[in-house]
């Protein structure tokens, strides 16, 4: 997969969006031209907020629909080996990364894309790791 095109967005950059808020605005330029991408992890963790939030059946296909726009990185072995590699590094740098952040960070890494987080602390210093995100 040639990926120099590609963004990976952050979970809350696809809520950002979904929603209309001024963050999606502040990102746009930056997601403009792009082959947008997103992390198997992601989809999980909206479809679990979904569930948790009791979503109907219409309110659930309009997710489905939006998150069948974005390319969806699936889980591999050297996806896997990353995340043990980012796990180790941060946990030995005293700074733990949550599951799902370091999944995430591992599907940037493994296919060198830039992720697009507005939570720039949940994963700076991150070796290999661009990151771009916008400040207010």
């Amino acid at each position: 997969m040639t990926t120099s095109n590609y963004l990976l967005l952050d979970t809350n950059i696809i809520s950002y969006i979904m929603k209309g808020t001024p963050e999606a605005e502040r990102y746009k330029p930056y997601l403009q031209g792009k082959t947008l991408a997103i992390s198997f992890i992601t989809v999980g963790e909206l479809w679990a907020g979904a569930t948790y939030q009791g979503w109907g059946a219409e309110k659930r296909k309009k997710l489905e629909s939006v998150l069948r726009n974005f390319v969806v990185i699936p889980y591999d072995f050297e996806i896997a080996k990353c995340y043990g590699e980012i796990v180790a590094q941060r946990k030995k740098a005293g700074r733990p990364i949550s599951v799902a952040d370091a999944w995430i960070a591992a599907c940037a890494v493994r296919h060198q894309i830039p992720l697009v987080s507005h939570n720039f602390r949940d994963f700076e210093a991150i070796p290999n790791l661009v990151l771009i995100t916008v400040t207010a």
